[in-house]
């Protein structure tokens, strides 16, 4: 499918004009970014890889979701851009991710994406476990061995569809993770929209995985920032929610061992609404000492894109294609990663 069929599809998800309705502060984003320029043009880049959800050409690869390192994403002449998965909004400038209900994935996952990965030592650039890609807290024994102790990212953006179809009672279907810490197993934080096929708002929310010594004991303990996490078709409309289309901010601060979190939506304006949270990353999960051994020893990396989280196996999502609504889309009009 070619960009032009998409953005038209776009158009006829959403009726009225997302740019007739963007806040000041969006059109101040906005006009920043370049809408004939590609993403690494527009955002800072240099320490990310993507991977999208085709099939990747190299050998190494072959069969695997496509991988772009830093320096192709980059590429002086001819930066990365994917005509339907990874490229620039001809209106506003701001970067798109988007990922279909089935394509490649990665091998420890049965879900799409159009993710940046962070890379803290490009020239490392498919040594994924080696300290200088990735950062510790703190209390890591061996944190000055890191590309980074802590770090913060922030991401200013609308989600502008999530997947119509799947089962409404499982947490995959109709969601979308759009930015993450992940470890070396698994995730101190993973930060999610969701919206019911027949709600006008959707939920804003983040997991905190457990990291137990046996990963069949891991589980995450969800937090809800705006709207519900565990809404289904027959809950009510959550109006303190989230609209498609509607931007929101989130900073991820991770300083010394402390994970703070902010959220901000309405941003500028006299009902702005600001949420916080702050997670000792160096200690168990408050409650769960006994089976959570905390990320104070762990390697970790930022995430963030479209991670879509309905898939068939598990979600009871359809493969009816990108026409049918079958696909998740996130638009940012800031990415910064401080490592």
């Amino acid at each position: 499918m070619k960009k032009v069929a998409l953005s038209a599809i776009i158009a006829s998800l959403f009726s009225h004009s997302v740019l007739a309705e963007m806040t000041p502060y969006q059109v101040e984003l906005a006009n920043k970014l370049d809408p004939n320029k590609a993403p690494s043009e527009n955002f800072e880049m240099s320490k990310w890889k993507i991977n999208l959800p085709i099939g990747d050409k190299t050998e190494a690869r072959k069969g695997k979701e496509m991988e772009i390192i830093a320096a192709d994403l980059n590429y002086v002449n001819y930066p990365y851009v994917h005509p339907e998965w990874f490229y620039t909004n001809a209106k506003t400038g701001a970067v798109v991710f988007a990922a279909p209900n089935s394509g490649p994935t990665t091998p420890n996952s049965k879900n799409t994406r159009s993710e940046l990965r962070a890379m803290l030592d490009v020239t490392e650039a498919y040594q994924y476990k080696a300290p200088a890609t990735n950062f510790a807290v703190k209390s890591h024994k061996n944190a000055s061995e890191f590309g980074a102790i802590g770090g913060q990212l922030t991401g200013a953006l609308t989600v502008d569809a999530v997947s119509l179809s799947g089962n409404d009672k499982k947490m995959g279907a109709h969601s979308v993770v759009i930015g993450q810490i992940h470890g070396s197993n698994n995730e101190p934080l993973k930060i999610y929209y969701r919206k019911m096929p027949n709600h006008t708002h959707g939920s804003l929310f983040w997991n905190y995985e457990i990291n137990p010594k046996d990963k069949k004991d891991r589980f995450d303990i969800s937090h809800n920032v705006f709207g519900q996490h565990n809404l289904t078709k027959a809950d009510a409309n959550p109006d303190d929610g989230i609209k498609l289309g509607e931007l929101f901010e989130y900073d991820v601060n991770i300083k010394d061992n402390i994970m703070n979190l902010t959220f901000t939506r309405n941003i500028g304006e006299e009902n702005q609404k600001e949420v916080t949270f702050a997670v000792d990353l160096s200690k168990p999960y408050p409650g769960e000492e006994k089976l959570d051994t905390s990320y104070g020893q762990d390697w970790m990396y930022f995430k963030a894109g479209a991670y879509n989280q309905c898939n068939q196996s598990s979600s009871g999502c359809e493969n009816n294609g990108v026409e049918a609504g079958d696909y998740t889309q996130a638009s940012f009009y800031k990415l910064v990663l401080n490592q």
